[in-house]
């Protein structure tokens, strides 16, 4: 249900909103398991470098705020099989930029990585989703309380409130892109993560057409709020 940007698309990143940069080969991508960007420290994070062009040599890589470009297994992360990394225990020095590349220098698609101890915490797609899809908005919050009200955000402004935790986006279009946040009434925020839509979509879902475009909610600590993001035909 997710899509993958043309080659060499931009989309600017600042570490502090979380933004994604989907510089995506159209039949190459990098994929994460759970699918989300932001993460609790200690969480597990499993990253696979998804290939239908037959190229060879896929690992994964990262560049984060310490500085220089290693790849998985080296001074972090396990090579598990193939082309999937895995990092356990995570910490917030792992947080950086991801990606895939080759044998023969081909990249996939960047991914923003944040890992906090930020009592909030902001889940949302890692690839861009289709126009046309439906696309829920969840914030849960560990200590739940009848007399919470979820408030949701879109650049900055609000787009509505919820009892429920929920808000959903019918049939999202390129006006719907933007950092999107959530918090909850006299509590923390969320920071911002962006929401990304269109692309090669046809193309990519041929090649992934196994792939489930829902991520799942985890709750860590004693008033973590979180957001999750679901997508659906709409």
């Amino acid at each position: 249900m997710f899509t993958a940007q043309a080659a060499r698309q931009s989309v600017s990143r600042r570490w502090d909103r979380m933004q994604l940069t989907p510089l995506c080969l159209v039949l190459s991508c990098l994929r994460l398991s759970p699918d989300r960007s932001q993460f609790f420290r200690y969480d597990t994070i499993a990253l696979n470098c998804e290939d239908c062009s037959n190229s060879t040599g896929w690992k994964v890589k990262r560049r984060t705020l310490e500085g220089g470009v290693w790849p998985c297994s080296t001074s972090w992360g396990t090579t598990t099989s193939g082309s999937t990394c895995t990092i356990g225990n995570i910490y917030p020095s792992d947080s950086g930029v991801y990606w895939c590349e080759s044998a023969g220098g081909e990249r996939t698609n960047s991914v923003n990585i944040t890992i906090t101890d930020h009592p909030v915490v902001l889940e949302s797609p890692v690839l861009p989703v289709p126009e046309g899809a439906a696309v829920t908005l969840r914030c849960k919050a560990e200590t739940f309380s009848a007399a919470h009200v979820f408030h949701f955000f879109k650049d900055g402004r609000p787009i509505g409130s919820s009892s429920s935790g929920e808000v959903t986006l019918h049939s999202v279009s390129k006006s719907d892109e933007g950092l999107y946040k959530c918090g909850i009434s006299g509590g923390e925020e969320s920071i911002a993560s962006w929401l990304a839509v269109g692309g090669e979509y046809n193309v990519w879902k041929s090649c992934f057409s196994d792939k489930a475009a829902r991520t799942v909610a985890e709750r860590r600590g004693s008033n973590d709020v979180i957001m999750e993001i679901v997508v659906s035909p709409d």
